[in-house]
């Protein structure tokens, strides 16, 4: 399986590219799966693409968990959150190796995203394993890989590791030059 390949913190100045909203809208994308006051997790956000708009969405009652391995990866979203006024919404966190960090936040969680960012870590069920407790019963985990870094049989893996880890699949919404999931905790 993948997990051999980790995204330089440099690449993360293009991934915020305004360009690349014509690709994936996080706006048009989220907002289906977000309503005020949510608490939402996104592991691997690198500078902020979707965590903005998953602030915006979450409202002001709201808050958003993102958690990275790199830090300045952590450091460009805390900036950008800053300029965008969304700074008291976010709690960017630096995740420590072999760990999202997220203990104290069982059961806490209502919706989390995890786009592009499954295939690098080089097992994915540790990944799901971590994720499943944060979420409160019934809470939603929007999950897309890539379809140029990940083949189709390597994201049935990796939703068999969500399936072990206590997921359901509930569909599997079209999303542009990705595989996608909406998974619900069980």
């Amino acid at each position: 399986m993948a997990g051999e390949f980790v995204c330089p913190w440099w690449i993360g100045y293009v991934l915020v590219c305004p360009a690349r909203r014509w690709l994936n809208d996080p706006a048009k994308l989220l907002a289906p799966y977000l309503r005020e006051g949510m608490t939402v997790l996104e592991p691997g956000p690198g500078m902020g693409f979707f965590t903005l708009e998953l602030a915006r969405l979450a409202g002001p009652s709201g808050r958003v968990i993102a958690v990275d391995i790199q830090p300045k990866m952590v450091a460009g979203l805390r900036r950008r959150a800053g300029k965008a006024g969304l700074a008291e919404r976010i709690d960017a966190r630096l995740a420590r190796p072999g760990s999202l960090g997220l203990a104290g936040l069982e059961n806490t969680v209502d919706f989390a995203l995890a786009f592009a960012v499954v295939h690098e870590f080089p097992d994915a069920g540790p990944f799901f394993a971590e994720v499943a407790p944060a979420l409160k019963p019934g809470g939603a985990l929007l999950f897309a890989e890539p379809s140029g870094h990940v083949t189709q049989p390597q994201f049935e893996a990796e939703l068999a590791a969500a399936a072990a880890a206590g997921f359901l699949l509930e569909t599997r919404p079209a999303i542009r030059r990705n595989h996608a999931a909406l998974l619900r905790k069980v």
